[in-house]
């Protein structure tokens, strides 16, 4: 729901360190706080319509799932939402024909926008969704999630269709770790939080900054660049409230997430785009490159590995979307 813009909080005391940046906590909105029902009586009022985007690549064991549930509680029930989208991203399993026989409209990434030249990493497939997608809010969601519920979705739209000042939507949750109820999000707790209180205070309320949860009006989406690497997430928070205010931005617990925990020579790769994500958008590191190499090493020798750091433009500034999203309207 909205909140107070960082400007107008009041200040923030610890001990005898304070900020007059950094906003008093706000508890997020809790999914429950959003009737499935009422939201598509609400979407039917306002002559809207929801996307469902899912990234995916080699997530055959759960993509399936999380479609299916989307599909029959939410599409064919009561119609909160109008398309589930699956962007393939060059999977080599079964991931595009488990999405496609539970009911998604599978988009290969590589077929999408090619005039738009090559690209590669998640903030690439999000960006590209925008343009086989046809929803004024759009709602993503990772393919590996592991108990999924319907009220992922109906609490990410919740409070874009009971709010007009809200703009964008950051799902948050209990994260277990190996068995344990708390422990993930590691690279959020060690390297994410830190950067967004030092670098970026007035965005130290949200719980989640990295969550691949969240959803978004279209034509907020469509203004900003996205991140084409692991900085998607992080990148839009700062745009997204540079652009259209911190207030614009809600929060809400969708209780416990559960998915695939990576290792953690998988997270150092993430970690390195997130932290150098944070340093672009703070001005402290110019955007110059689009690639960068974290050095590490295996115990005998010394491996290299590429960051991808590329950006793509508002997807609005594309003749080809604009020419695309004139005949939706048109229609």
């Amino acid at each position: 729901m909205p909140e107070q813009d960082a400007t107008h909080d009041p200040v923030v005391q610890s001990g005898s360190a304070y900020s007059s940046a950094m906003p008093f906590f706000v508890a997020p909105a809790n999914h429950r706080d959003f009737e499935p029902t009422d939201l598509a009586r609400a979407k039917a009022e306002q002559g809207a319509s929801i996307s469902v985007c899912i990234p995916a690549r080699n997530e055959e064991s759960t993509v399936g799932a999380i479609v299916s549930m989307i599909r029959s509680e939410l599409v064919d029930r009561i119609g909160l939402v109008d398309e589930v989208v699956v962007l393939d991203d060059d999977s080599t399993d079964g991931t595009a024909r488990a999405a496609a026989a539970a009911g998604a409209r599978v988009e290969p990434v590589a077929t999408i926008l090619p005039e738009a030249g090559p690209g590669s990493g998640k903030g690439n497939v999000l960006w590209k969704s925008l343009a086989v997608s046809g929803g004024d809010i759009v709602c993503w969601v990772d393919a590996d999630l592991r108990e999924f519920g319907a009220h992922f979705i109906s609490g990410l739209v919740g409070p874009l269709l009971t709010d007009p000042a809200i703009a964008f939507v950051k799902g948050c949750y209990d994260r277990p770790l190996h068995g344990a109820p708390t422990g993930g999000g590691r690279v959020t707790e060690l390297v994410a939080r830190p950067l967004v209180s030092h670098l970026f205070p007035e965005l130290a309320r949200i719980v989640q900054p990295l969550g691949g949860e969240y959803a978004g009006r279209r034509s907020v989406l469509e203004s900003v660049p996205f991140v084409e690497g692991w900085g998607v997430e992080l990148a839009l928070l700062v745009d997204i409230s540079r652009a259209f205010g911190v207030s614009s931005i809600a929060q809400v617990d969708l209780g416990v997430r559960e998915h695939r925990n990576r290792s953690l020579a998988e997270l150092a790769p993430q970690a390195m785009a997130i932290l150098v994500t944070a340093l672009r958008r703070a001005g402290l590191e110019h955007a110059d490159t689009t690639t960068e190499e974290l050095v590490r090493f295996d115990g005998r020798t010394t491996e290299r590995v590429a960051i991808e750091l590329r950006e793509r433009p508002p997807i609005v500034e594309l003749p080809a979307y604009r020419a695309k999203l004139g005949r939706e309207r048109s229609a």
